[in-house]
């Protein structure tokens, strides 16, 4: 069984929510461009929510983030039914920043890169999350069946 096969609860949950109060104190550069700040709609009190995911991938238009938890994540439930309020990445803030899902293929390249360039990072995650560490491609495309990507827009979308 993955440590991860189910949401966090108790001291994982708050150690995972730690990163939010740093944003929160506008200290969000410590993280770098590692790992970006999530504000969004609860789907069914329509409640300011917040989360910190790592980032995956980043280019000059966008962030990639990847949810472990697939579907099951109220992050990504909550953007699948109304779209983000603000990402921030390091010190800078994107209000009501685009958004776009992307398919499992588009999951698996992202997946693969992420391996690619971070491959001590990758064993320690993979494992976590119920992959082996030197996951073939084949392995690769199951999980992207599995686990659900989004890319946020670092620009005005017109």
């Amino acid at each position: 069984m993955a440590v991860f096969d189910r949401l966090p609860t108790g001291l994982l949950r708050a150690a995972f929510r730690a990163p939010i109060w740093l944003y929160r104190a506008h200290l969000g550069w410590l993280l770098g461009r590692r790992f970006v700040y999530l504000a969004h709609r609860g789907r069914r009190s329509g409640r300011r929510r917040e989360t910190v995911v790592e980032v995956v991938g980043l280019d000059r238009h966008e962030v990639f983030v990847v949810s472990g938890y697939g579907e099951r994540a109220d992050w990504y439930r909550n953007l699948r039914a109304a779209p983000p309020v603000e990402i921030r990445l390091g010190a800078r803030r994107y209000p009501e920043p685009g958004q776009r899902f992307l398919t499992p293929v588009q999951t698996v390249e992202l997946l693969a890169d992420y391996r690619r360039r971070h491959p001590r990072t990758w064993r320690r995650l993979a494992s976590a999350f119920g992959l082996p560490a030197d996951s073939s491609d084949r392995e690769l495309d199951e999980a992207g069946r599995r686990l659900r990507a989004v890319a946020f827009a670092l620009e005005p979308t017109s």
